[in-house]
């Protein structure tokens, strides 16, 4: 379908092509030019068999190096629609067909599809002249059939609406022919068919119009003046054909006697006359004389009326080119017939008798001319019809033995014609029959004689020397109707190129030329040269292959009449390799996946080179030791491609140069560089330093602390390598892990969640996992093993003696003990471990220091003299035990130690340890208090073993159920085999309290502001507990720190 009801013209081509895993295709539309923006080119997605989706998926989009994009792609649509005004004459200028191309360039997978876009000319311009005026000198001798070259119309307009036709407007003289250049390109000349007279119509105004073939037809005009030049085709003409004057006789010498005028219808020197006498006889050049320029006569010597009454004289008038016309002044003539008469007289008679005697003509004497040679220079434009006198003979017979008739030789141009005189005499004219021709015949050679009529007869001849003298009637021809000439592109100004050459059959000034360009393109004037009179081309600017591959140019010749030729000169420009290529990059993709396969398509490549041959022949190249290879797809298009595998953790992006190198020489070659980024894909999952970590916490930590720092490495890159820590969902001891750990999801700081007590967990394990931001997700894991380090948090624990609040136990020592008695031995608990475990002890205080010591690492009492009578019962000692931290914690413990050898002794002396001191003061009071409970004091003893007893075997009964390990009770007797003075094991205890603890005499304190135990000492072997913050029996799972601070 070539017209749509829209007025559009288009056509469509197709190819589809497959290479290199990159489909192709190739479109081609026809649309006209100057269509509004928006209007409709081709539905690309239907042509190329591609729906919607693909082309927005893909990234559809135009791909071009021109610096105009004259089209849009509507992906939403699939269509192509005209975005910028599209002057064909802009874009292609004379160029036919006249179209641009583009490429559609799809992703993932890579198509790549040429379109070419055609531009159908419109009538829109009309031919154009170069000038408004064309003028032209033409000589009016100027030969049938000269041909005069016109300017050429310009049309922008190609094809059909180009220049079609030439018309100019009708006249007797010319007639129009046309002709067509190779390249297409119309030209006019104008003939002449009918010859130009300057003194008719010394001027001609003609109009050339140049019409089109479009529809509506446009035309231009310009206007052709023509000034035709002289040319002596025109003789002088006497005004008179006879002037007749009368002079005195014996006038002054220069006596006026009258003046010749004959005019010349020619202009400039071809009109001037010269005026002369014409076969002057013997002694009349004696006696009158004529003015050359003026054509005044006048008297050069002596008139005699008796000698001649009356002169006939012959005058010629003659142009420049020889032409002449003659003319006659009558002033006197010869006397015939001839005779003489005398007088004979006789005397006596005297006789008068007049003898006449006639003298009778002989034939004595041949014809005879005044000189040998006549000469005659005659231009060749002498018009048919052209008089030439010729000089008479003198035959001075007369009668019929005179001058009868004159004879010319024969020949093509001239016949004679003669004339008589009145007197009689002859003269003879030669009248130009047929033009000459100085080109032919520059000189003729002619015999003219003058015969008489006597018997025998006799003649005289003269030679007649023409010299035809030039006109204008040649015009110039060159000697080629096509030159043909070779120039290396970018040659130097001045540059050599051809030499035209025209001959001009004419002479003298008519026979020298000049040479022009003729109709030249603007730009072409800029580039050559030509030498008017040598007709030498060279180069005068810049000469560019890859803008002009050729050029034909018309030539003209021209003589000074104005006659012209013309002729075609060729000029073919040699490539010379002075263009590098040029690399377009059509598509990039970058960053590329690190997972692409090896053959993905990177980019794709168009490279140009605007030179020809070889030295447009390109090969493409990267650098070596990369990951990729080039391959040449459709023409000048080349793919790059991977080689191998990506691995962004190895090289996370590669620079790429791309050489293009022609094959000339020297081959010339561009580089472009890409640089390619590999995107990530997470294919590597975190990894810690070291499987396993090792992390050590003091007991007694603050909550939120940080213990530790795991930390993990991802080659990934960005949310790929963006790592979170995560606990795994473990539990220690039934309890989950982060009711004891917490970490921080980005740094991987362990942080504590509580406080560690070293005594309720000594270590724990937890795994940490890293888990980095991909998707999906990849992980790994580490173990982390925290140790709780112990810190000297807890006094030593005093097991025995047993401290109760209801009653009081003392160790009894026979009086009969010897030294080293083992009175009993203090046993105490350090739950801490390590030197903080370590225990000493020491004895305070005592009532008698010289009786007992306590072993410093085992807690023996044992006695160190003899015990006697003198000793008192009641001995009392305050035993310390220190642990060995930093700082070091004690406990006190206090002894009761009886000295007796019975019970009712013991009993009777630790009566009165119980009252409180607070009775000290009134001892009156005591006193009678004693006398009043002697009675009562027995069964309260009773009642008091009896509370010790119970006691211990309750306490027993505790220790027993719960998980803790059982304290043996020691007897007074005690040894220890082992002699470490301490328990080898760890002892777990609980604290109970009675009801009434206030009056304890021992404290526990908690430190840190933990609870405190206190041990009120008005209150015999009763502890009693405070709470600072909350009782410490509501929370079962925190470890119980108790300090031993004083015994009273």
């Amino acid at each position: 379908i070539w017209r749509l009801c829209c007025g559009l013209r288009w056509q469509v081509l197709i190819f589809l092509l497959y290479f290199s895993h990159i489909v192709s295709g190739q479109i081609r539309y026809s649309i006209q030019e100057e269509m509004k923006k928006g209007s409709l080119i081709g539905n690309v997605a239907l042509d190329l068999g591609l729906d919607l989706k693909r082309l927005r998926v893909g990234r559809a989009r135009i791909v071009t190096g021109e610096s105009i994009q004259y089209t849009e792609l509507k992906t939403d649509k699939g269509i192509l629609v005209v975005s910028e005004r599209i002057d064909r004459e802009q874009l292609c200028g004379d160029i036919t067909p006249c179209s641009f191309s583009f490429e559609i360039i799809l992703e993932t997978p890579m198509e790549l599809h040429r379109v070419t876009v055609e531009i159908l000319d419109v009538n829109d311009h009309a031919p154009i002249f170069p000038n408004n005026h064309i003028k032209f000198e033409i000589s009016e001798s100027a030969t049938l059939g000269s041909r005069f070259v016109l300017e050429s119309a310009e049309d922008h307009d190609v094809g059909f609406n180009g220049l079609q036709n030439y018309v100019l407007t009708p006249n007797d003289n010319f007639i129009l022919k046309q002709h067509a250049n190779p390249d297409g390109r119309r030209f006019a000349e104008m003939i002449l068919q009918k010859p130009l007279d300057r003194e008719e119509h010394p001027r001609l105004s003609l109009k050339l119009i140049a019409v089109d073939g479009g529809n509506p037809q446009r035309s231009g005009t310009v206007n052709i003046e023509i000034t035709v030049l002289d040319a002596n085709d025109n003789a002088p003409v006497f005004n008179q054909s006879v002037y007749r004057a009368t002079v005195m006789e014996n006038a002054q010498k220069g006596t006026y006697i009258t003046t010749l005028n004959a005019s010349d219808a020619d202009s400039g020197s071809n009109g001037l006359v010269t005026y002369s006498f014409s076969n002057l006889k013997g002694n009349l050049a004696d006696i009158f004389e004529i003015d050359r320029t003026t054509g005044k006569i006048s008297v050069a010597g002596q008139i005699d009326f008796e000698k001649d009454k009356k002169y006939e004289i012959r005058v010629e008038a003659k142009d420049q080119g020889g032409l002449t016309d003659l003319g006659k002044v009558q002033l006197c003539g010869d006397v015939t017939p001839c005779s003489f008469s005398f007088e004979m007289i006789l005397e006596h008679p005297m006789e008068l008798h007049r003898v006449t005697v006639e003298i009778i003509d002989v034939n004595d004497h041949a014809p005879a001319f005044s000189k040998r040679d006549i000469q005659f220079e005659i231009s060749e434009s002498a018009t048919l019809g052209s008089r030439f006198t010729l000089a008479s003979a003198e035959d001075p017979d007369v009668g019929l033995n005179a001058l009868q008739n004159y004879f010319l030789t024969t020949n093509d141009n001239y016949v004679l014609k003669q004339h008589a005189k009145p007197d009689g005499s002859k003269y003879a004219e030669m009248v130009l029959q047929k033009p000459l021709d100085r080109e032919e015949h520059p000189r003729l050679s002619l015999k003219l004689i003058a015969v008489d009529g006597g018997n025998p007869q006799r003649s005289g001849t003269v030679n007649i020397e023409i010299t035809v003298l030039d006109a204008n009637d040649n015009a110039p021809v060159f000697n080629q109707s096509v030159y043909r000439a070779t120039v290396m592109e970018n040659a130097s100004k001045g540059t050599y190129i051809t030499t035209i050459n025209a001959s001009d059959a004419d002479s003298g000034s008519n026979g020298v030329v000049a040479y022009s360009f003729s109709n030249l393109k603007k730009h072409l004037a800029d580039i050559f040269n030509i030498d008017e009179t040598t007709g030498t081309i060279s180069v005068a600017g810049e000469i560019d292959y890859e803008k002009d591959r050729k050029f034909e140019i018309r030539v003209e010749v021209k003589d000074q009449g104005g006659l012209t030729d013309s002729s075609e000169v060729v000029i073919e420009v040699i490539d010379v390799n002075d263009n590098a290529p040029v690399i377009n990059v059509m598509s990039f993709s970058s960053p590329v996946s690190e997972d692409a396969p090896p053959g993905t398509t990177i980019a794709i490549i168009n490279v140009k080179d605007a030179d020809s041959e070889r030295n447009g022949q390109i090969t493409c190249s990267i650098n070596t030791n990369l990951p990729f290879k080039i391959q040449s797809s459709i023409s000048s298009y080349y793919n790059l491609i991977s080689d191998i595998a990506f691995d962004r953790e190895t090289t996370p992006e590669y620079n790429i140069t791309i050489t293009a190198t022609d094959s000339g020489s020297p081959p010339l070659s561009s580089t472009r560089t890409l640089h390619l980024r590999i995107s990530d894909v997470n294919d590597n999952a975190p990894l810690f330093h070291q499987p396993l970590y090792s992390a050590y916490v003091t007991e007694n930590n603050s909550p939120g602390m940080s213990v530790f720092t795991v930390s993990a490495r991802d080659s990934d890159w960005n949310q790929n390598a963006r790592i979170s820590y995560l606990l795994e969902d473990t539990q220690i001891s039934g309890t989950p892990v982060s009711t004891y750990i917490s970490i921080n999801s980005e740094t991987g700081d362990v942080h504590a969640v509580r406080s560690f007590d070293y005594e309720q967990i000594k270590e724990f394990k937890l795994v940490v996992k890293a888990q980095d931001g991909g998707s999906p997700p990849l992980s790994s894991n580490a173990t982390v093993t925290i140790f709780i380090q112990d810190q000297n948090d807890n006094a030593p624990q005093v097991l025995y003696p047993v401290q109760t609040s209801s009653s009081l136990v003392a160790e009894m020592v026979p009086r009969s003990a010897d030294v080293g008695y083992l009175v009993t031995k203090v046993v105490a608990v350090d739950v801490d471990s390590g030197q903080n475990a370590w225990l000493s002890y020491k004895l305070q205080k005592a009532t008698d220091r010289a009786l007992f010591e306590v072993g410093l690492q085992n807690g023996e009492i044992r006695t160190i003299r003899q015990v006697n009578d003198k000793d008192v019962v009641k001995q009392r000692l305050t035993v310390v035990v220190e642990d060995n931290g930093q700082p070091s914690r004690s406990a006190t413990v206090n002894v009761n130690v009886a000295v007796a050898d019975s019970f009712p002794e013991v009993l009777s002396e630790f009566t009165d340890f119980t009252h409180d001191k607070d009775y000290n003061d009134n001892l009156t009071f005591y006193l009678v208090l004693a006398l009043a409970v002697v009675s009562f004091l027995f069964i309260t003893c009773l009642v008091v073993i009896i509370s010790v007893k119970i006691y211990r075997w309750r306490q027993s009964r505790v220790l027993y159920h719960s998980n803790l390990p059982v304290i043996p009770y020691y007897p007074p007797r005690y040894a220890d085999t082992l002699g470490t003075g301490t328990l080898q094991h760890v002892y777990n205890y609980e604290v109970c309290r009675t009801t009434d603890s206030r009056r304890s005499d021992c404290k526990f304190a908690r430190p840190c502001s933990q609870n405190v135990l206190i041990m009120d000492p008005s209150s015999t072997g009763t502890m009693q507990r405070m709470q600072s913050e909350k009782n410490i029996l509501d929370e079962p799972d925190s470890p119980i720190e108790v300090s031993f601070l004083e015994f009273k």
